[in-house]
């Protein structure tokens, strides 16, 4: 797995690899499949299932079903069938991602790992763009080109939105994960990225619990404040109907 994970692609890539390789998953749904790369850098025993709004099947895929995420995953797919729920910039497309996250959790064996990318918007020149334009950096307004099925990024993320969203899905072991390239372009960022780095430690300080103070540790962190790429992992409650929400 290490070996495929250090070949070339997206800045996530290596990441995601790394955590399904600790994990070691013998069967993982990948939604959105996309153009299949991540059946194709894992290990042949290791059985990928894809969800695709276009049901391309590339090499590697068990099957992948064409299903539109915004209405969470197929009917079809089965309870505590899966080791991992991969979505590699996905999110951001999902209208309604509560309801995939919860599906997600519901496909995952008790423990099973979820892992999810998407764009950042809180690095300091996203937040700065927002200020002075209103619209964050791969969010631009879209009137004019709204189409169902079209590849619109229609929901900013940044580490807090995600955390709640994992929270309320019922995940648990809410982990970020830093990604090459997270840290400061140039001075004006370090400069921008101070003061919410500087609350984030203090909040960290005045935690009531542990769960709050590893939120503030992985809010303030590099990969949190200055990487232009997220990625979280969770896990599946232990006991599934624990962790059921309604």
């Amino acid at each position: 797995m290490s070996r495929v994970g250090a070949l070339g692609g997206k800045s996530y890539h290596p990441v995601v690899l790394e955590l399904l390789a600790r994990q070691q998953v013998r069967r993982v749904l990948d939604a959105p499949s996309g153009d299949g790369w991540l059946a194709g850098r894992m290990e042949d025993s290791v059985l990928v299932d894809g969800v695709d709004l276009y049901a391309s099947a590339p090499p590697g895929y068990q099957q992948v079903l064409a299903h539109d995420l915004n209405e969470g995953l197929p009917t079809t797919v089965q309870r505590g069938n899966y080791d991992a729920v991969v979505c590699c910039e996905g999110i951001e497309h999902v209208s309604n991602p509560l309801k995939l996250l919860q599906d997600a959790r519901r496909a995952l064996r008790p423990g099973g790992l979820l892992i999810v990318t998407t764009p950042n918007t809180w690095y300091p020149t996203a937040r700065l763009q927002f200020l002075l334009r209103g619209f964050l950096p791969s969010f631009p307004s879209l009137v004019g080109r709204i189409a169902a099925g079209t590849h619109m990024h229609v929901m900013p993320w940044n580490y807090a939105s995600l955390y709640l969203h994992f929270r309320l899905a019922g995940f648990e072991s809410i982990r970020i994960h830093a990604v090459a390239g997270a840290q400061p372009k140039h001075w004006l960022e370090w400069l921008l990225g101070w003061p919410s780095w500087l609350y984030c430690r203090r909040r960290r300080r005045l935690s009531a619990t542990a769960e709050e103070a590893v939120f503030w540790r992985d809010a303030g962190s590099r990969a949190s404040q200055f990487g232009r790429q997220l990625v979280l992992s969770a896990c599946a409650p232990s006991s599934q109907a624990n962790g059921d929400v309604a």
